[in-house]
């Protein structure tokens, strides 16, 4: 017997009645007209045939079930209430579902396209044990009309096979014994095999777990073999969560829901309170931080603040948040009160005590950082941009804008020596303007030049550099340029470039003016 019972905890979530369901609770205008008690089908088009995708309550007790033609369906039933299934929307209601779950535990993913599955490992304690745990989610998801089914189990898998082929509508269990009795279709292996299975006598898992492993992946092959271990608690695959999980997670749970948001910033003050010295027990700082705000009708909330660098300032995370909540296009509305929050996060880094310089140079580092924070937190991470470098040898591609919160690791800026002249100017004109120049020769340096009807003559020469556009872009427009840097008799100094006379396809002018030294 595996020891996986006593490691991990798994609960399953089977919504069997999904669409249905969501239709009902998303047309609430339904019940005030009088709710419509015939049985219900959802179809869809399969193999030239309109076949039964979902049925509901209703419709299973007169013998109706998914797969029907509607053909067949309108013949036993001619009053039938059909409706085309909308898999898109019964995704996002599922993933609703899933966003209610988060209040029960962090590691929630989907099995589409009708059910959840939870790790619920570590989290039972808050809820008194595993079983309160089932009963308390099940009171909260039955309670809003959603019919279901779940189980608990050390495998997701074995918690999967009990929620949708075991006989009790909530399963707690605690060894193999438990899924044994399971017809062979709840390994879900496969209509080939399942039926391969039956014809070989072996009608329950039990049947196969009984059996030497090696004849039956010789006979059923390794899939088969793999989903029993997995179904029997002997391997745990685990579950692939729809968010990461958290560096670090505080939750508040509320005796009274709360209403105003007054409450609310003060629920998160405590919350940001308790999570600060767990980052300082680490030597860690927080980067991006995640308020998940749980309503009392099962809506999801959520608010992410991000920082330029790491930090555990408690007040000064308390304060974006207030800035943030000020600032939300979409107000948070409670309804009837939002009885849990969240606050987790999701990104940490090392964050070590500062090195302040004589001329305080930090603190001046920190202030514009603090300064971004707020903007951030008020406009959004995409709206406050700023200007980094980019390792190239062409002007026009040498920066580009990233989100001011983002700590890129590109290169650092180029630092002119103080006894040196910048090598490119600050002002560049986009695009470069056409001038006409005289040079001694066609390839020779240039002489004079007319630009804005304005005559030129050039005193000083620097020159040329060429620059080519990146080999490996086949389909850069950008031609080879061979670049001066020139300075008047009136002591203004130009940058500008003459096309490669060698290119056949250039029309004149071939010269033009990119930037202005200052």
């Amino acid at each position: 017997m595996s020891n996986a019972y006593s490691a991990r905890r798994y609960l399953a979530l089977w919504f069997p009645f999904l669409p249905a369901d969501r239709l009902r609770l998303s047309t609430p205008l339904e019940a005030s007209a009088g709710r419509d008690e015939r049985p219900l089908v959802f179809v869809e088009k399969e193999r030239g045939a309109m076949r039964l995708a979902s049925v509901n309550v209703e419709a299973i007790s007169t013998g109706l079930a998914p797969g029907m033609a509607l053909a067949d369906a309108r013949a036993r039933l001619p009053d039938l209430r059909v409706v085309e299934m909308d898999r898109e929307a019964d995704r996002l209601w599922l993933e609703r579902l899933a966003d209610a779950c988060l209040s029960f535990t962090p590691l929630v993913a989907l099995e589409e396209p009708d059910g959840i599955a939870l790790d619920i490992t570590g989290c039972a304690h808050l809820f008194g044990d595993d079983r309160k745990l089932l009963e308390n989610l099940d009171a909260f998801l039955s309670g809003r009309g959603v019919a279901l089914r779940a189980a608990m189990a050390a495998t997701p898998d074995m918690a999967r096979a009990l929620a949708r082929f075991g006989r009790d509508r909530l399963h707690d269990a605690r060894d193999d014994r438990d899924v044994r009795g399971l017809r062979v279709a709840a390994l879900e292996a496969g209509a080939d095999a399942t039926l391969a299975c039956k014809r070989a006598g072996l009608r329950t898992i039990g049947d196969l777990a009984n059996r030497p492993s090696l004849l039956l992946t010789a006979r059923f092959g390794a899939a088969l073999t793999t989903r029993l271990r997995r179904v029997l608690g002997q391997e745990d695959r685990r579950i692939v969560s729809r968010h990461a999980p958290p560096s670090y997670v505080v939750d508040h749970r509320c005796p009274e829901p709360l209403l105003r948001q007054q409450e609310i910033e003060r629920a998160l003050d405590l919350l940001v309170a308790r999570v600060t010295p767990m980052l300082e027990a680490r030597g860690e700082g927080g980067r991006v931080f995640e308020a998940v705000f749980f309503r009392t009708d099962g809506l999801v909330r959520s608010i992410r603040v991000e920082t330029g660098r790491p930090t555990r300032d408690a007040g000064m995370l308390s304060r974006l948040y207030r800035e943030r909540l000020d600032a939300l296009a979409d107000p948070l509305d409670p309804g009837f009160g939002f009885d849990a929050i969240r606050f987790s996060v999701t990104r940490a880094e090392s964050l070590l005590q500062p090195q302040i310089g004589l001329d305080a140079t930090e603190d001046g580092e920190k202030e514009i950082s603090a300064l971004l924070d707020r903007l951030v937190a008020r406009f959004g991470g995409d709206r406050v941009l700023r200007l980094v470098p980019v390792d190239t040898h062409a002007p026009e591609g040498a920066q580009k804008l990233v989100p001011a919160a983002d700590a890129p690791n590109e290169p650092a800026w180029p630092t002119p020596e103080l006894d040196e002249p910048p090598a490119r100017p600050l002002l560049l004109f986009d695009p470069p303007c056409a001038i006409e120049v005289m040079a001694e020769e066609p390839d020779g340096p240039p002489l004079r030049f007319r630009w804005r009807r304005a005559r030129h003559d050039i005193r000083l020469v620097e020159g040329p550099e060429r620059i080519a556009p990146s080999w490996w872009d086949r389909k850069a427009a950008r031609r080879t340029r061979d670049y001066y840097r020139v300075e008047t008799s009136e002591g203004r100094r130009f940058w500008m470039f003459r096309v490669e006379a060698r290119d056949r396809g250039v029309s004149e002018p071939r010269w033009f003016l990119h930037g202005l030294f200052a």
